[in-house]
């Protein structure tokens, strides 16, 4: 976000300027018992560094993916935060409000080593499993019969996970198609419903089902900032599946007739 004055405009405030001159510089988090407790009680933390007239929706999450998600809007702010952050010192939450609003660089390093001291918190919540509905028999292709033999095959029966056919959209032109996905949350792989066409070959769904199944075996690599899916173990592995040549060829002969619906 880039911040700066119109010609002629008298000077802009500095942000400490600007702060509330009742603002406390320590600004403690409490410790209650329950979650919503919790909720409002960083929620009044960060309250204090907000811009007048800003307002802050607030939800902890035990996301194990996602520490920080912020929604900038024009009258305020939507934040998902890690249950991590309960009881946080002072100095993360004056960085947490930074990021918040002004997406500030210095801030998020603070909070990514903050968050990297705290791996051992996301490890250790017991999480259960949503309730999901699988959909594995399609018309022409059995995604559980696909999975049951892959894993034997390619993953020694040690890989869990869940599969199931996407949800069944209209039919329409697409300019982009995400023919499966890994849900890491839920270790769910769900496949893309265009798939399930009788013209669409047995081997190409096997190995759209692979790669998905990859995710589920090697970790996301981070790089700096970046954070990469396909790592360089992700990809050799993927080269070594027996019909990655035969489906990616037959990927690019088709992609045009799946992305018609």
């Amino acid at each position: 976000m880039c911040i700066g004055t119109a010609p002629g405009a008298a000077p802009t405030a500095s942000r400490r300027a600007l702060r509330p001159e009742a603002a406390p510089r320590q600004a403690r988090l409490s410790a209650p018992a329950d979650l919503g407790a919790h909720e409002r009680a960083i929620g009044a933390a960060l309250r204090v560094y907000l811009p007048p007239g800003k307002a802050l929706e607030l939800r902890l999450t035990n996301n194990h993916y996602s520490m920080i998600s912020v929604r900038r809007k024009p009258d305020g702010y939507r934040l998902r935060l890690h249950r991590m952050f309960i009881g946080a010192e002072p100095r993360i939450v004056r960085a947490l409000s930074r990021y918040v609003v002004h997406n500030d660089r210095r801030a998020s390093q603070v909070l990514g080593a903050y968050i990297d001291g705290h791996q051992h918190i996301i490890k250790k919540q017991p999480r259960k499993p949503r309730q999901i509905n699988l959909r594995t028999a399609g018309v022409c292709h059995d995604l559980r019969e696909i999975f049951d033999r892959l894993n034997v095959e390619r993953f020694d029966s040690t890989l869990d996970a869940r599969i199931t056919w996407g949800p069944v959209a209209a039919h329409r032109a697409r300019r982009s198609i995400k023919m499966g996905s890994f849900a890491v949350e839920d270790r769910i792989i769900r496949i893309h419903p265009v798939l399930d066409q009788p013209d669409v070959p047995a081997f190409f769904v096997a190995w759209i089902v692979f790669h998905e199944m990859l995710h589920g075996k090697h970790d996301i690599v981070r790089k700096g900032r970046r954070r990469i899916f396909h790592g360089p173990a992700f990809v050799d592995e993927e080269r070594t599946y027996p019909d990655h040549e035969r489906a990616t060829a037959w990927e690019r002969a088709n992609l045009d007739r799946l992305l018609g619906g």
